[in-house]
């Protein structure tokens, strides 16, 4: 079947795509090569994982799909806006556990939930915003230069303060989605 995109239009896309398939490549080959099994892939998979064990043996058992409903939307809206933040060149990772994936899944999929998890369940009835400024005031000012100063994050044309603001909505929404009290039945 003949699509009814123009032909130059489909080859100019392909060149792009076959660029960007090439240098995936090349980005692979280096990963096998200096981060699978080295030290900060250990490092990096540990930061994976423990968080997410810490989570399993202290959350409130009888709130966890709550707390789960919460912690998928910062991983949901964390790794997009990694995505773009390294699509758009803003900063880039390298100790990865996933070669593929350009966001830093520790970050993303385990510390950032698990750490807006753990402060919606502590002290509930302290203030939102409270915990958002302590959610984006440790997230900014100590995870991140850890981070930095492992080279496990480089930004290219970003800065650290721009951070700060990100985390604190995220927070917010994710401690307002936690507060959802029932969901509709889907009978």
């Amino acid at each position: 079947m003949k699509p009814i995109q123009s032909d130059e239009k489909l080859k100019s896309v392909n060149k792009v795509y076959d660029q960007v398939s090439t240098a995936n490549q090349e980005y692979f080959n280096l990963w096998k090569k200096d981060t699978l099994f080295h030290w900060d892939f250990w490092l990096s998979l540990s930061f994976t994982i423990l968080p997410i064990l810490f989570w399993i043996k202290f959350r409130k058992k009888e709130s966890s799909n709550r707390l789960i409903f919460s912690g998928m939307f910062v991983f949901i809206i964390a790794s997009w806006l990694d995505f773009l933040g390294v699509q758009y060149g803003k900063w880039y990772y390298t100790g990865k556990v996933i070669p593929s994936i350009p966001s830093y899944v520790p970050w993303d999929w385990s510390i950032l939930p698990v750490f807006v998890m753990t402060l919606i369940q502590i002290k509930p009835k302290l203030s939102p915003f409270l915990k958002s400024l302590i959610f984006a005031g440790v997230s900014t000012w100590v995870g991140e230069p850890i981070f930095l100063w492992l080279g496990f994050y480089v930004m290219k044309d970003w800065h650290i303060y721009y951070s700060f603001p990100a985390y604190i909505v995220i927070y917010l929404i994710a401690h307002r989605l936690s507060k959802v009290k029932n969901f509709e039945p889907l009978t």
